[in-house]
């Protein structure tokens, strides 16, 4: 019997270059609106939104969706954890839709492990990133697992 494969031949390189255009990306927002300059951040994730402030005052906001989340051993597609709202999910539909149609597993499977969790949840992120062509990710500081954001859209305020 033949062994099913994972992915077909393209999807490295592809998830490759993901992952560089996500590091542009990630390069664009840092420059443009300093996400890792301002002294806090916060997500409401039933309002879908992440914010960046100083002294109280919001200075980014972003529309958000949960890309996923890793643990001690693996990787959380975000659409398979029931914690999470559907609206802030809803987007990750057409990654698992992108998964099956070119027999990708990592996409298709709810749980996904590696050696290198965080480097797994951020290609994995980047490729939510392309699939969906959001402008960037976020990855709030954690001393315990990660919680990835995608960045759907993003603006100055104030």
């Amino acid at each position: 019997m033949a062994e099913e494969k994972s992915a077909p031949d393209w999807y490295h390189e592809w998830k490759h270059e993901a992952f560089h255009q996500l590091m542009d990306k990630q390069d664009r927002l840092e420059a443009d609106y300093g996400l890792n300059t301002w002294p806090r951040y916060d997500y409401d994730v039933d309002a879908g939104r992440l914010t960046f402030s100083q002294d109280g005052v919001v200075k980014v906001m972003a529309d958000i969706q949960v890309v996923g989340t890793i643990g001690s051993k693996d990787w959380l597609w975000a659409w398979a954890n029931d914690h999470w709202p559907d609206h802030v999910v809803a987007d990750m539909e057409e990654v698992v839709s992108f998964g099956e149609t070119h027999g990708i597993l990592e996409l298709i499977s709810g749980y996904v492990t590696d050696t290198d969790l965080n480097q797994l949840g951020w290609k994995l992120t980047a490729v939510a990133v392309r699939i969906l062509n959001a402008v960037g990710a976020y990855r709030p500081p954690s001393e315990t697992g990660a919680l990835f954001l995608l960045i759907k859209s993003i603006r100055l305020v104030n």
